[in-house]
């Protein structure tokens, strides 16, 4: 007598459903350039001629790279490393900020050149790390701010990618943070919509909180990156959402496709730490969401923010009914003090939907 087969599942998943565990370990493992730039180098990088300042700034990041190795192939083992600490001398402190800073509007490639440096400096990957502002402050939360210090002190070069100060909770513990690191010995590399000296405004009161403004700013050079969204250069206008059936039918139609009501999941976020949204798509191929509306608020609208920058990460292709992406974040949200946000997230997710439109039933 034959045992019947247990079928196994062949629906797609509900984001909404998934309750992500992600230990301490797998944070600090995950400190490095996403899936999307893991073949980011600076040769790979095509700058705009009309903007001389990206071809500049492609030579600042080199030269800055070619400062940082430890030997010529970058082998350097935690033994080597301690012995060369304790038998030379203690290096000169070196004049100036000990880090760059790349300032410029969204969609100007700052992301690939941040993955192209730390691609580039010759150190072993376990002595570089690479993460999102919010993936640096999750950090020293499921750490704790001392052993964060510990974990990051010995690397060679810390990335730091969206950099924004949205509460002064924040601006102290990464002001504390990196001079921390800075006084260690480690370099650094940062993007961000809004220049060292200016970050916070319009967020909270920045003028209290003036000294540690200022004090981040010290650590960094800033290099500026003008130029219009490369996402959206030379393309047509982004797809329009689709039929609620048609969405649907996608979902069903490929294989490791999740399918989420737009509300339902928004609610979800908001029982989901940031820290865990990377988690929430593991082993997903694709998102399909029914129901695209604008945001309520802005605190939905930020964690809104944090899904499309680890769907952009993961290279995940979006299909969606109801509002077009543009009419996510009301003219208030997009007058405010995160507009920069909100426009990277809309421009992200614009580039998601039209990598969408190859797929099966989505066309």
């Amino acid at each position: 007598m034959s045992t019947p087969r247990t079928s196994e599942p062949t629906g797609p998943v509900a984001l909404a459903g998934r309750e992500p565990h992600v230990p301490p370990e797998r944070l600090v493992a995950e400190l490095v350039p996403p899936p999307r730039f893991d073949s980011a180098r600076f040769d790979t990088y095509m700058p705009d001629p009309a903007q001389p300042g990206q071809a500049a700034a492609v030579k600042a990041l080199g030269d800055f790279a070619s400062t940082l190795g430890e030997g010529t192939d970058g082998a350097d083992t935690a033994g080597r490393g301690l012995w060369r600490r304790v038998l030379r001398p203690a290096p000169r402190r070196q004049e100036g900020p000990r880090g760059v800073y790349l300032d410029g509007g969204y969609g100007v490639g700052k992301t690939h050149l941040l993955a192209s440096l730390w691609h580039a400096v010759p150190a072993p990957p376990e002595r570089k790390a690479f993460g999102t502002f919010v993936e640096l402050t999750n950090l020293v939360g499921a750490l704790g701010f001392q052993q964060t210090v510990a974990t990051l002190s010995g690397h060679r070069l810390l990335c730091i990618d969206e950099f924004e100060l949205d509460d002064p909770g924040d601006t102290v513990l990464v002001s504390s943070l990196l001079s921390r690191l800075v006084e260690a010995g480690v370099a650094l590399a940062a993007t961000s919509n809004t220049l060292p000296g200016k970050l916070g405004e319009g967020r909270f009161a920045a003028a209290d909180f003036l000294r540690e403004i200022q004090g981040l700013s010290a650590h960094f050079r800033a290099l500026r990156i003008d130029g219009e969204d490369y996402r959206h250069r030379g393309l047509p206008q982004a797809p329009p959402p689709r039929p609620d059936a048609e969405v649907t039918a996608a979902a069903h139609a490929v294989p490791g496709a999740s399918l989420d009501d737009f509300g339902v999941l928004l609610g979800h976020l908001a029982r989901v730490h940031p820290s865990r949204y990377g988690a929430l798509c593991d082993g997903v191929t694709a998102v399909c969401l029914t129901g695209v509306r604008p945001v309520p608020d802005q605190s939905t609208a930020l964690r809104l923010v944090v899904l499309a920058d680890r769907l952009y990460d993961r290279e995940l292709p979006v299909v969606a009914s109801g509002a077009p992406f543009d009419q996510l974040f009301a003219p208030e949200m997009l007058n405010g003090g995160y507009r920069k946000k909100y426009l990277r997230a809309i421009s992200r997710l614009t580039a998601l939907a039209r990598e969408a439109d190859g797929l099966p039933s989505a066309s």
